[in-house]
């Protein structure tokens, strides 16, 4: 599993951008993801953005008082250059579509298609891509309609709603209604398979209230069964609960609001958990030590192996997505 946030989009933006065309005149977004990134590159190159529908009908770029007016989109001054931004690309489907539309509304224009995160090297739909990342892959601005939230747990605290207050967390009336009428942060726009709670049993009936009112979808409900919110800090089970579901039904990935508890729940499960706190997949330490191992292998050859072995061993440990991130992650730190 991949995963990219919004500071890794703008990591690899400001990282790669050198791979672009240098006489770029006009930054064109796909919605709708695509629109973030190539608001973000139009910003890191200070060129001005327009999205799809307007650069089809012509309209004037907004490009402010810091931004140099290069030139418009009507008839009078068409721009030399365009690059047309997606955030990613996979089968090509929608780019191809992008594509045919631009050559029919713009018959004449130059334009370059990328994509900041390609599947593979190979794409013929676009020109240019700044970071491969494999399949399955999940961004942070997708995460929340994604197609394999069918098959994941799901915290709710933190992740669908914000967290209590300290004077809310009584684990009586305060906490009752606090539960009623939590303000959400994430709601997904698709069903959960698994909803993973450290909250008591018998808040089931709130809790559910809410999920109502809020429109979640959801095929399960796990909860603690335990007396008390005392009894379950004695007991230390909010990571032990969660890691018990997650090992028990098999799910493709936890998400956990919290990064301590996400470490935690990555060991006793052996799995991988998406932090949302921190914006990262967090492995099971078994995994991390052996990806360590076998970067610090690999740090190690031999210059006498030549460029093509190491390559090869590169790839190999490039393999898995554990290998990948810690390549990607800690080849500033393993020097």
């Amino acid at each position: 599993m991949e995963y990219r946030s919004f500071a890794d989009l703008a990591a690899t933006i400001a990282r790669n951008s050198y791979r672009l065309p240098a006489d770029i005149d006009l930054i064109v977004g796909v919605p709708r993801s695509g629109m973030l990134a190539a608001n973000m590159l139009a910003t890191h190159l200070n060129l001005p953005f327009l999205d799809l529908e307007s650069f089809v009908a012509g309209l004037d770029p907004y490009v402010g008082r810091t931004v140099r007016p290069t030139m418009r989109v009507d008839g009078s001054a068409a721009p030399a250059r365009v690059l047309v931004v997606d955030d990613s690309i996979l089968s090509g489907e929608s780019m191809v579509e992008v594509r045919n539309r631009l050559a029919a509304a713009r018959p004449g224009a130059d334009i370059t298609y990328c994509a900041v995160y390609a599947a593979r090297e190979d794409h013929p739909e676009i020109d240019v891509w700044l970071e491969i990342v494999g399949h399955p892959r999940i961004f942070q601005w997708n995460l929340m309609r994604h197609r394999r939230l069918g098959d994941a747990c799901f915290d709710i605290d933190g992740v669908l709603c914000h967290d209590p207050a300290e004077d809310e967390n009584d684990d009586g009336e305060r906490y009752g209604r606090f539960l009623v009428n939590a303000r959400p942060l994430h709601l997904p726009g698709v069903p959960i398979k698994h909803l993973v709670t450290s909250r008591l049993e018998k808040y089931r009936a709130q809790t559910e209230q809410w999920l109502r009112a809020h429109g979640v979808d959801y095929e399960r409900l796990w909860m603690l069964d335990l007396p008390s919110a005392e009894e379950r800090r004695r007991l230390k089970m909010h990571a032990v609960h969660k890691a018990r579901v997650y090992r028990k039904t098999n799910a493709c990935l936890f998400v956990e609001s919290e990064d301590r508890q996400a470490v935690e729940i990555a060991d006793l499960s052996g799995r991988p958990v998406l932090s949302i706190e921190t914006q990262r997949i967090v492995w099971p330490q078994h995994q991390v030590d052996a990806a360590r191992e076998r970067f610090r292998r690999e740090k190690s050859l031999p210059d006498t192996m030549g460029h093509g072995m190491r390559q090869a061993v590169l790839r190999a440990l490039r393999s898995t997505p554990i290998g990948t991130a810690f390549v990607r992650k800690l080849r500033s730190l393993m020097v």
